[in-house]
């Protein structure tokens, strides 16, 4: 049976002893330490790499959000589930936007938790539905205000789907977790974006994000 080797970051001595007790009981999950900031999560992924990183937003020296960004750019292919007690929508936007695998809150239950864990390692968007339903509200708060500039006649002839699946792509999100989250294919999320890259002129997804930001600040 494949392992998968678990790093825990919390500055909460007893969570972190709480998180370790439930997942050294699956066999296939071996937890390799635990880190009270981001900084040590830095130096400890320095000498030996885990494959997840169970990631508290709220720690001092350096908190999860900026240890998730330095860590996905030095370290891409590690997957980071952030964990906290805040529903909060910035923190989930930004830590998700950095490479987060998903987001979970502390209060889950072990066996839900095993499960995030298998599901986030494999590739899944790990998102509680509270989390999901507000992320989605904020998603569809803004409005597209229509004026003379070109950006928003595009904006104003996307659908609604292509500008839910546009404004998923400017935060980060990648076609197969903009399908886990939307409920939808990846094939159906392709060719959505084929469609938004033919209204923006373009073929390249930097250059369509870039473009899409601004677009969405101009509105």
């Amino acid at each position: 049976m494949e392992k998968i080797n678990i790093l825990i970051a919390d500055d909460q001595t007893l969570m972190c002893d709480g998180l370790k007790t439930i997942l050294e009981l699956e066999e296939n999950f071996n937890v390799m330490g635990t880190a009270k900031n981001g900084e040590e999560v830095l130096e400890l992924c320095k000498a030996n790499k885990p494959d997840l990183i169970l990631m508290d937003i709220r720690m001092p020296k350096m908190d999860g959000v900026k240890c998730t960004k330095i860590l996905k750019t030095l370290y891409p292919e590690i997957k980071v589930l952030v964990l906290t007690t805040f529903n909060d929508t910035e923190y989930i936007i930004e830590a998700l936007n950095y490479g987060a695998a998903g987001y979970i809150l502390k209060d889950i239950e072990g066996d839900a938790l095993i499960k995030a864990i298998n599901d986030a390692y494999k590739g899944s968007l790990m998102m509680p539905a509270s989390v999901a339903k507000k992320l989605a509200e904020k998603l569809s708060q803004s409005t597209v205000v229509v004026n003379a500039h070109k950006e928003e006649k595009v904006l104003k002839d996307f659908s609604q789907r292509e500008e839910e699946i546009a404004k998923m792509m400017t935060m980060g999100f990648n076609n197969k977790q903009i399908a886990s989250s939307l409920f939808i294919s990846e094939g159906t999320v392709k060719n959505y974006i084929s469609n938004i890259y033919s209204k923006l002129g373009t073929s390249d997804r930097f250059e369509a994000v870039k473009l899409l930001n601004i677009m969405f600040q101009n509105t």
